[in-house]
């Protein structure tokens, strides 16, 4: 989930392997029976302490994923994009650390972002913010 505060982005630090110490943004496996919405809002209350309202669809993004013993995974990622509201994020779960980071510096090559397509997702992102528009989700 990228959730947004005026053209802030809320980014954690990876506690755990894969990608210790990497950006990321809340995310993480959807549970048997659940919806990608479903998922998307429990991962960021249990990585962030917060709940946000009405969620945008970004757009989803193919990756993949390294597990012990399995090697390397293919993943879709699916985005959506929530607006902040209240309430101060806390690390919490697998993220080490959490904070505010302008959407403008993320997009910079400098930033070690834990995957490959996050860089296509903070364009996407900063395209919407920019322009105000709704682009078509593609799921």
């Amino acid at each position: 989930m990228i959730v947004l505060r005026g053209r802030d982005v809320l980014v954690l630090r990876r506690g755990d392997p894969p990608k210790r110490g990497f950006l990321d943004t809340p995310g993480g496996f959807i549970d048997a029976g659940e919806s990608i919405e479903g998922a998307a809002r429990r991962e960021l209350l249990e990585e962030t302490g917060l709940r946000v309202g009405r969620l945008e669809r970004l757009g989803c993004y193919w990756d993949r994923y390294y597990l012990k013993g399995f090697g390397y995974l293919p993943t879709m990622n699916f985005y959506y994009l929530a607006r902040w509201r209240s309430g101060t994020p806390r690390a919490a779960d697998d993220a080490a650390s959490v904070e505010w980071v302008p959407l403008s510096r993320l997009s910079r090559s400098s930033n070690r972002l834990a995957w490959k397509h996050m860089a296509r997702v903070i364009r996407d992102a900063g395209r919407r913010v920019r322009g105000g528009a709704r682009a078509p989700a593609n799921f």
